[in-house]
């Protein structure tokens, strides 16, 4: 099964290295990797990182991309323009580095003073999504319609007491739903190919493969023109090789090496009750085009939060949204997932789109060979790829 994201983390130019700065977070900095190799920390990494030390590259990157949500900011607007065609230029000071810098010791100076070290305050707080908060009441905005919620940010409740058992009877429909339990026992593997498109290919379709193996190890490729992107989940470690980043090859840690995991248990999710834990019902219900659904929280191995959204007539699965720790911030990825169709008696989503706060991008499946022979190789630590610097904005 194929359930997850095409990538959990798009590193690019885009929006991801938007200010190389950092903070010491008050939080725990210990790094679960389910190994006992450490991943690069973001000092090691990059040049000139004065506040968001201490931390891995991949979570530095997941920053990078809070601050672009938060500002609707791309790369080239917080640094600068030379840093379009060269890395190195990244690291050079810029006014709106050194601001950001600041703005981000006075948040944590907030949540430490005034909420016990919580974090409520982050930069969306008061951005909003644009780089000047708004300090003027709107009389539009106070006497308008609200928007509609974004069922992705409304807070799962803890329902009733017997909130475990109804997560249960959801879980146990979507299993029924896709082929039942005996029927997904036999699929023990898969090789699916198709086409991926993002921001990283212009949109264009690209060739995409994807191998997996029960219970838990899934990679899968994208044949860019400039290289190769692979993701790869062992078992235990998860790995991300790509010319269009910084570094040829980045360890993925904290909830992003969750989201590799949830992706290869998924493929496979028989064992779904297993694979998560603390689940409850969520509350008030929801919709996904105007289609009534069902959502049910667990909580990773890691401590990630995931939100799963069934569709409360069929039962399939429509959208997984989980929410990936930062320094800064929390940042949502979702998936959403339709065109199920029936391989070996088991129903597989044929299309995803995978949305985050770096980009978008779309898998579509062209075929799908069951029981396929895997060897232990597809899911080996992946070889390092040439990066091709940043690509002109």
């Amino acid at each position: 099964m194929r359930f997850g994201s095409t990538r959990a983390i798009r590193y690019t130019t885009g929006t991801m290295i938007l200010c190389l700065l950092g903070t010491t977070c008050a939080r725990s900095q210990a790094v679960k990797t389910g190994t006992d190799q450490k991943p690069k920390m973001s000092e090691e990494a990059f040049k000139n990182v004065q506040v968001l030390r201490g931390i891995p590259v991949n979570e530095f990157m997941g920053t990078m991309g809070f601050f672009s949500a938060s500002l609707g900011m791309n790369c080239t607007d917080c640094h600068v323009t030379e840093s379009a065609g060269n890395w190195d230029r990244y690291a050079d000071d810029t006014p709106l580095k050194q601001t950001a810098r600041r703005m981000v010791l006075m948040m944590n100076a907030i949540n430490r003073a005034d909420f016990g070290g919580t974090r409520l305050v982050t930069c969306y707080t008061c951005h909003r999504g644009f780089q000047h908060p708004e300090v003027t009441p709107s009389l539009a905005e106070q006497y308008g319609s609200p928007p509609p919620a974004d069922p992705d940010r409304v807070e799962v409740l803890a329902g009733a007491p017997d909130a475990p058992s109804a997560a249960e009877q959801i879980l146990d429909k979507f299993i029924q739903a896709i082929g039942g339990a005996q029927q997904l026992a036999k699929l023990s593997s898969f090789v699916e190919k198709g086409t991926y498109a993002g921001f990283d290919t212009d949109f264009h379709k690209v060739p995409a493969e994807i191998f997996a193996k029960a219970p838990n190890q899934r990679t899968m490729t994208n044949h860019l023109p400039g290289g190769d992107d692979t993701t790869t989940y062992d078992g235990r470690e998860a790995w991300v090789a790509a010319a269009d980043t910084p570094f040829p090859l980045i360890m993925l840690t904290g909830g992003e090496l969750d989201g590799a995991r949830l992706d290869a248990d998924l493929s496979f999710p028989a064992l779904l009750k297993q694979d998560l834990s603390k689940w409850h019902v969520g509350f008030p219900p929801a919709t996904i085009d105007e289609r009534a659904v069902q959502v049910v929280e667990g909580t990773a191995a890691g401590g990630t939060r995931v939100k799963l959204f069934f569709d409360k007539e069929s039962g399939l699965l429509v959208r997984q949204v989980r929410f990936i720790e930062t320094a800064v911030g929390l940042i949502p990825l979702h998936v959403d997932y339709s065109d199920y169709r029936a391989v070996s008696g088991v129903k597989m989503p044929f299309h995803w789109t995978v949305t985050w706060v770096d980009g978008q991008s779309t898998t579509e499946l062209t075929d799908v060979q069951p029981n396929a022979p895997v060897g232990a190789e597809k899911f080996a630590k992946p070889a390092p790829v040439a990066s091709r610097g940043p690509a002109p904005r």
